[in-house]
């Protein structure tokens, strides 16, 4: 039980005449994955707290957009969010997998997948986010702290200290705040997952990403692209009038992309494009980033639980990264709550470790998977080309291998969260 008085929200004015502030969870980092661990907890009994070190509006102003998978969009039906996030997303209904030039092309319809309509969607940051902060902000038992620093962590046998810096002086944040566990949802840099001394595997690739958005003459028709290119693959995802694009290259030739003037940076995007779409008009600046591979050799740890990206990163190619952090809040969340019903200790490892071990084996299945993609199709050794050739030959063709295929892209795969509505999604 908490020591707090009821209700258990912590207002500005009483935090400030506590020198600790008490929750059963304590979120640290309020992006995404973190908030939907937080929604996911709502009326469960918890009470939940959300540390995030920027203001609420930038969290919600970045301008990413991702793939978001089936799972995801049915996790969020979970959460009772599907209704306002699905007229924000594009759907797409169908999948196109090339090779370079080679005339062969996959392609995946809604059946492939057991379905009726779309086979995902196109959601962008600041949608997700203010849904999610929406949520939270509407929960009696979970709380916003911020912007706040979370400085310090320590842990004894019952509680973790969260020592807290106010991110803003105008807003008064409580100076410590305790928890039977706290969740790490920082950031691939976690510092919550170094302060524990949990180790990483993994390596950064060779590659950079670039992100792009255009506008083609001709209408996407709701069709995600992934195209293999010899220097790395090639996305193209459909969102309203515009398509974002993903293009992986090696740092040299990304470094070069990124230096070229509009027009010419156009004219290469548009060999690799190519011209089914017209065409392009560049919209917005273009961005890059290093890629990497990185897996927690641990979720978990006393009093400690890691989701997203202080878990785990992932090559971009499939667009499953955010998918992945989405599952681990989902199956974190459905881990908590039930032991919360038996009366367990939350924070202790023994509690967390089927949440660990459903998804530290699951998300290493999909972070081989998307390695394997990337080193064999980013490849010109003929026997490897033959061999990735057959392979799209045979997915194609024979229907288990092309529902496996399907099923991992869709998030399908594995453990599924009790969050999940075995119903699926409404038709639109």
């Amino acid at each position: 039980m908490l020591t707090q008085p009821s209700p258990a929200s912590i207002s500005s004015d009483l935090a400030s005449n506590l020198s600790i502030a008490t929750y059963d969870v304590v979120v640290v980092g309020g992006g995404i994955v973190g908030l939907t661990v937080a929604c996911g907890l709502r009326g469960s009994g918890l009470t939940v707290a959300v540390l995030e070190s920027s203001p609420r509006s930038s969290v919600h102003r970045r301008s990413q957009a991702y793939a978001f998978s089936l799972t995801s969009a049915r996790i969020f039906k979970g959460l009772g969010l599907w209704d306002q996030v699905r007229p924000a997303v594009e759907p797409f209904h169908h999948i196109r997998l090339s090779d370079c030039d080679w005339p062969d092309v996959v392609t995946f319809e809604p059946a492939d997948a057991g379905e009726t309509e779309d086979l995902g969607y196109v959601a962008e940051h600041t949608v997700l986010v203010k849904v999610l902060q929406g949520a939270v902000e509407a929960a009696p038992d979970v709380d916003w702290i911020g912007p706040a620093i979370a400085q310090d962590v320590t842990y004894d046998d019952r509680w973790a200290y969260v020592s807290v810096e106010p991110g803003d002086d105008a807003v008064e944040v409580p100076p410590q705040v305790r928890a039977k566990l706290v969740i790490g949802a920082d950031g691939a840099r976690s510092p919550l997952r170094k302060g524990a001394d949990i180790p990483t595997r993994g390596w950064k690739y060779w590659q950079s990403c670039i992100v792009a958005v255009v506008r083609p003459e001709k209408h996407h028709n709701n069709t995600a692209f992934e195209r293999f290119q010899t220097s790395g693959p090639f996305a193209i995802l459909p969102l309203r009038d515009t398509c974002r694009v993903v293009w992986t290259a090696p740092h040299a030739e990304a470094e070069t992309m990124m230096k070229l003037d509009d027009q010419a940076f156009l004219q290469e995007l548009s060999k690799r494009f190519g011209d089914q779409l017209g065409a392009l008009e560049l919209v917005g600046d273009r961005r890059l980033f290093p890629v990497q591979l990185m897996q927690s050799k641990q979720y978990v740890a006393p009093r400690l639980a890691l989701v997203g990206e202080a878990a785990h990163n992932c090559h971009p190619v499939g667009g499953q990264g955010l998918n992945l952090g989405i599952r681990d809040g989902a199956a974190l969340a459905e881990v908590l709550v039930a032991a919360y019903g038996r009366g367990d200790d939350i924070g202790a490892v023994e509690t967390l470790r089927p949440y660990d071990r459903q998804r530290r084996w699951g998300n290493w299945l999909i972070l081989g998977f998307t390695d394997i993609l990337d080193r064999a199709f980013s490849n010109q050794w003929l026997p490897v080309m033959a061999v990735r050739r057959l392979g799209l030959f045979a997915m194609q063709r024979v229907a288990p291998i092309k529902q496996i295929a399907i099923r991992v892209m869709t998030g399908k795969w594995g453990h599924i969260p009790k969050l999940v509505p075995p119903e699926g999604l409404p038709e639109k």
